[in-house]
């Protein structure tokens, strides 16, 4: 019971905000907007000074240097090299080669078990 009352003035106060935002756009929009760009602009600031304070200088975690570590070592030992010395010539055979090439197909793992379907099961309750 007691949280239907808070919703509803929870609703009563948005409403009157909404109310107040309207008013103060319609009889003088120009403060409206400052005092908007205003409140936006302090925001931003807030933000960029605890951002530069307390979060840009803390130290990446030990497990975060592990992890970029493994990552490139794992560019390095991934990275594809290609020749350049090679020939066009002979860099167009090898890709036609590649191409003639059929993967082998393998037998299926299925197989039709073939079943006398004119019988009738004999039933208990027959």
């Amino acid at each position: 019971m007691a949280r239907n009352k808070l919703t509803f003035l929870v609703y009563i106060i948005i409403g009157l905000a909404l109310i107040g935002v309207v008013t103060q756009l319609y009889s003088n929009a120009t403060s409206f907007l400052a005092n908007l760009f205003l409140m936006i602009g302090i925001g931003v600031a807030v933000f960029a000074a605890i951002y530069f304070l307390f979060l840009r200088n803390r130290a990446p975690s030990n497990d975060m240097k592990k992890y970029k570590k493994a990552v490139k070592q794992s560019k390095a030992k991934y990275k594809q090299r290609r020749n350049p010395n090679i020939k066009t010539s002979t860099r167009k055979n090898l890709q036609s080669l590649q191409v003639k090439k059929k993967p082998s197909r393998r037998a299926s793992h299925l197989r039709v078990i073939e079943g006398n379907k004119s019988k009738k099961k004999k039933r208990a309750s027959n």
